[in-house]
């Protein structure tokens, strides 16, 4: 027969390690794709926001995560319980990092038009273009502060007068854009939360077998446990 907490525990390792893999191949990939030249405005202003991304700690964090699944196997494979307690020790410090990142980019969120401020300020005008063309819009905060570059959504300065800054709209799509990656690194915190509750589980099903398995062989029972 199945013991089903121990199937539980499998397939909550199986999502714990898959949650790795996917922090692991975004922090890669994007922190080697976001310094290339953007494509448009929309691009040019993911980009920019994702060179704030902590993806140094996202890889670290993913690499903590495989170590703490292969400390897992062992604990699968045999009945000792400090393999198991050492995967559930390592799952909180995994728990605790995850939540961090997670946290650093919602405070990202509070600060999101002064971030992009900044961001503004250090491109090129091509780039600064391709934002006022994206979002439709003029200068950072208006027309003038900074001022605008002269396109074809901003022709005139007249014309760019009458319309809003860019900062509104750009903060906007920043709060969007980063509240879903923290919402996920929440989500992740929720798998490790399952994880935990899993191995707690597990040491106390294995916990009951070991003391009636003592039982039996005290009264010349065996094979039952």
């Amino acid at each position: 027969m199945v013991n089903k907490v121990l199937a539980a525990f499998m397939v909550t390792d199986g999502l714990f390690v898959a949650m790795g893999a996917i922090m692991l191949g975004f922090s890669v990939i994007v922190q080697q794709t976001c310094f290339d030249t953007p494509g448009d405005g929309n691009e040019a202003a993911r980009d920019l926001l994702y060179q704030k991304f902590p993806f140094t700690a996202g890889i670290v964090n993913a690499v903590f995560v495989f170590v703490t699944f292969l400390a897992t196997i062992p604990a699968m494979a045999t009945n000792n319980r400090s393999w198991l307690k050492l995967a559930g020790y390592m799952v909180v410090v995994t728990a605790v990092f995850t939540m961090a990142i997670g946290v650093d980019l919602w405070i990202l969120t509070l600060t999101m038009k002064e971030e992009f401020h900044q961001i503004w300020l250090s491109q090129q005008p091509p780039v600064q273009e391709m934002m006022q063309a994206a979002f439709n819009c003029c200068g950072f905060f208006n027309s003038s502060s900074p001022a605008f570059i002269t396109d074809a959504t901003c022709p005139s300065p007249a014309t760019a007068a009458l319309m809003q800054g860019c900062s509104t709209p750009l903060s906007s799509f920043g709060n969007t854009f980063v509240d879903n990656i923290f919402t996920a690194m929440f989500g992740m915190v929720g798998i490790d939360t399952v994880l935990i509750m899993s191995i707690a589980c597990l040491l106390k099903d294995r916990k009951e077998r070991e003391r009636f398995r003592h039982i039996d062989e005290k009264s010349g029972v065996r094979g039952t446990f």
